[in-house]
């Protein structure tokens, strides 16, 4: 995760330069280009929240799976938009080329990500299924899982 923060804060520090080109305040394009880069890093934000959360906290899959399916979203359409205004909003190459590789990381993370909230998803259905199963059997004799114990009533 570490690995990844790096890249894409390489690739924004030569946003910087991008931002502040000449021919991007003169195209709405080029402007385009700006929000597609500002909504990209709200998101690594919250990538970044969810694993500043300590060390020894394991990251809940579900959540990274949605941000991470967010960022590929918007991978895309900045390779996108990229490729259609390289020139005339004056992208350096290397900016194209980072974002390239920063989106194909994305990708990766985000098949772990999602991989990992699938199986959990799996394993907490059948937990619950096992629970369905097991508190039926043990309802129908007295008791077990479900907490009840039936008493005879009467005189013993």
């Amino acid at each position: 995760m570490t690995h990844i923060r790096s890249h894409i804060l390489a690739a924004f520090a030569v946003a910087g330069i991008f931002v502040t080109a000449p021919a991007f305040a003169q195209s709405s394009a080029c402007q385009e280009g700006q929000k597609i880069l500002q909504e990209r890093q709200g998101l690594i934000q919250q990538i970044n929240k969810l694993t500043s959360s300590g060390k020894n906290k394991q990251i809940d899959p579900r959540a990274a799976c949605s941000i991470f399916t967010k960022l590929v979203t918007n991978g895309t359409a900045g390779q996108k938009w990229m490729t259609d205004n390289k020139d005339w909003c004056q992208i350096p190459d290397q900016l194209v080329q980072s974002f390239a590789e920063d989106h194909k990381r994305s990708q990766q993370f985000k098949g772990q990500a999602c991989g990992a909230a699938a199986r959990m998803a799996e394993m907490e259905k059948r937990a619950k299924q096992q629970q369905t199963q097991q508190g039926g059997i043990a309802g129908k004799m007295g008791g077990g899982l479900t907490g009840t114990l039936t008493v005879p009533k009467g005189a013993l």
